[in-house]
């Protein structure tokens, strides 16, 4: 017989459509003001720290980014790997 924890599930095995969802994080991690959405990303802060811990929440987390970063850039904001770049002063 096999010992304690021998038949453990593997962690997110009864949800397999989260295990290796990479996070979306590309490391910018600069906020806008209002929001609070990341230019980078467009997580929040909270969702970030979260990530890892909360499985659960990513696809939620991951449907509403394509609108933040849609909504960042019309408001004039550069997002993705663009917002590394500093603007050019006038």
């Amino acid at each position: 017989m096999g010992g304690r924890g021998s038949h453990a599930l593997p962690p997110n095995a009864g949800a397999p459509h989260l295990r290796g969802m990479a996070s979306p994080c590309i490391d910018i991690c600069r906020y806008d003001e209002d929001t609070g959405w990341c230019f980078g990303c467009g997580m929040l802060k909270p969702e970030k720290k979260s990530w890892k811990k909360d499985k659960e929440e990513r696809p939620a987390i991951r449907a509403a980014l394509p609108q933040r970063l849609a909504a960042l850039a019309t408001a004039g904001h550069r997002t993705g790997t663009a917002a590394a770049k500093k603007k050019k002063k006038a």
